[in-house]
Order: C-alpha cells, then structure tokens, then sequence
C-alpha cells in the first residue's frame, strides 16, 4: 500500500504544478495549451483517487491505467510547451521530471496488479 500511497501524493503535488504551470502558459496567450494540459495533468489524480475507491482488482487496474494514459498525454503537453518555446526551460524542466517518474510509479503499479 505505500507504493499506492506515494502516488496518491506525486499526482496531487503534480496537479498543483499542472495548476501552476497552465497559469503561465495561460499569460502567454496559448489558451488552448493551457486548457489541454490542465485537463491532462490535473485527471492523473483524479483517477489515481478513485482507484483507491475500487470496487475489486480490475477495477483497481483500469483506473490507474487511465491516469498512466493521462500522465502519458501531459508529457506530451509539456514537451509541446518546452519545445515550442511557450515556456523558458527552467519552467518547465521540474515539471518533465515530475510526469517522467509518475509515469513509471503508475507503470509498475499497473503490472504488479495483473
């Protein structure tokens, strides 16, 4: 359970980064970017909380697989906002390491719960 616990908590901090960080990109005028990584980013934890609501092992499963398919949509995102240049590197690199090791949390909790 402490694996389910410490994702329960990167998804959240993450969220609030997610929140942060689609504020800035909202001040440059990339409404639509802004909007798609806020939705992306923010739906890791919401799936990630109500997997821990599930009502067996299947669905346990799919709901962490829903927020590693999110978590994998919000790299894109941020790629997108560091590669495009929306964002300067130092905004943005923090953020890329926080999604890189969510998405390997929620890819070993995906397999170990087979």
């Amino acid at each position: 359970m402490k694996e389910n616990n410490l994702i329960v908590d990167e998804s959240y901090a993450f969220a609030l980064e997610v929140m942060r960080i689609s504020k800035l990109i909202r001040e440059r005028k990339e409404y639509h970017l802004a909007s798609q990584l806020w939705r992306a980013g923010t739906s890791i934890g919401a799936n990630v909380e109500e997997a821990q609501a599930a009502q067996s092992r299947a669905d346990f499963r799919s709901k962490m697989a829903i927020a590693a398919k999110e978590a994998r949509e919000t790299h894109y995102w941020l790629r997108l906002t560091k590669d495009g240049h929306v964002l300067l590197p130092n905004e943005i690199l923090p953020a890329l390491d926080q999604i890189d090791k969510i998405i390997r949390i929620l890819i070993s909790i995906v397999k170990s719960s087979s």
